[in-house]
């Protein structure tokens, strides 16, 4: 359900959402769930990768660390591994 929003709060928390995701953490953790579902092909289909298991998970199942609520998960303990370089 979407919040009920004034077209100025709305504006607001668009341009406050988009520098968030913009941010090197959210870039690096994008690309990694990027290269993950390119390795895992069809396999992947309905699924999101959880980075606390190293896993695929129902897109339900990954949602609030597992039950547990986002302050154990968030932030810096939010493990991403660093890209291989190519060579």
């Amino acid at each position: 359900m979407p919040q009920k929003l004034s077209a100025t709060a709305r504006r607001a928390k668009a341009a406050r959402d988009l520098a968030y995701a913009k941010t090197p953490a959210r870039k690096a953790k994008k690309a990694h769930a990027q290269r993950e579902r390119r390795k895992a092909g069809a396999k992947a289909n309905g699924k999101d990768w959880d980075h606390k298991s190293g896993r695929w998970k129902s897109v339900r199942a990954n949602r609030g660390n597992d039950g547990q609520g986002t302050k154990k998960e968030g932030k810096k303990r939010y493990k991403v591994p660093k890209s291989r370089k190519r060579k």
